[in-house]
């Protein structure tokens, strides 16, 4: 196996890693990165879709204690039946809308512009929901601050933000935590939750996404993924430890200013053909 492939890959993996999380979206930057590095465009979007479970299993991880706490439980605990009630409710409305129209957003909507659009604007919504957050605690409107409080009628609410990320560029963290925060969660609790619904959301996302490239899968592209997958795991580990410690004292601006940037990036680059989406 290629040494510099496989070093495509780690780099690769280490990008998945430190976005799947955070809420700038993936999407742009795998794009622009695999490009870039000139990755093998017959296994591309495989390979981007196959090393997100490695950063799933960073969130499963690190949650670990409560995850066996609620499969053991979920026969005879009220804590545990309201949780995993709670996350099928949430993830059920973008696995409906995206089996509807999954081929209409990858042929609309999977291009640099939209993409670019989708990124400026979630900054601004950022921008506009901190601000908004923060005058309702000015208020002293106490928020929702543990997962266990949220009601079946809240998850619905932030499993329909989630649908927003349907939307290439927008960030599925990004609308789960922002939505979280408008809802009336912290946005530690906001994060958390976001990282329990990246669970089943992306396990089954990827799965489906996986049987259907199955033919074009090989034994011998085994090592690149599996390289890509641990070092997703591993910077996946760093951001969701990281980010936790991080909401408890600081607010999402400085990545809502991030995502206009990158938004523009994109735009420079789209206008002079210097990015290439077909192999996405």
């Amino acid at each position: 196996m290629d040494p510099i492939l496989l070093l495509k890959a780690a780099i690769l993996g280490i990008i998945e890693g430190l976005t799947e999380f955070l809420p700038i979206s993936s999407t742009g930057h795998l794009i622009l990165a695999s490009t870039w590095l000139n990755f093998p465009s017959h296994i591309r979007s495989v390979f981007e879709i196959a090393i997100q479970p490695g950063a799933i299993l960073a969130v499963c991880w690190e949650y670990r204690r409560r995850f066996i706490a609620t499969f053991s439980g979920i026969a005879d605990n009220a804590l545990a039946q309201r949780f995993t009630l709670n996350l099928i409710i949430a993830t059920a409305p973008a696995v409906m809308l995206g089996l509807l129209f999954k081929k209409h957003i990858e042929v609309y909507l999977f291009k640099p512009v939209p993409v670019a659009l989708a990124f400026i604007i979630g900054g601004v919504i950022i921008l506009v929901a901190e601000r908004w957050y923060r005058n309702r605690v000015q208020a002293n409107v106490l928020p929702v601050d543990s997962v266990d409080l949220i009601s079946p009628l809240l998850a619905l609410k932030i499993g329909l933000a989630q649908c927003a990320a349907l939307i290439p560029g927008t960030s599925r963290s990004g609308a789960t935590i922002i939505g979280g925060m408008f809802f009336g969660l912290s946005r530690k609790c906001a994060t958390e939750f976001s990282f329990f619904l990246a669970v089943p959301l992306l396990f089954g996302a990827t799965g489906y996404s996986l049987w259907k490239a199955r033919d074009v899968l090989s034994a011998t592209d085994l090592p690149v993924f599996g390289v890509g997958f641990v070092t997703a795991f591993l910077s996946a580990f760093v951001v969701v430890r990281w980010l936790i410690r991080y909401v408890s004292s600081h607010d999402f601006t400085i990545f809502a200013w991030y995502r206009i940037g990158f938004g523009l990036f994109v735009l420079v680059l789209a206008a002079t053909g210097t990015s290439d989406w077909t192999a996405h």
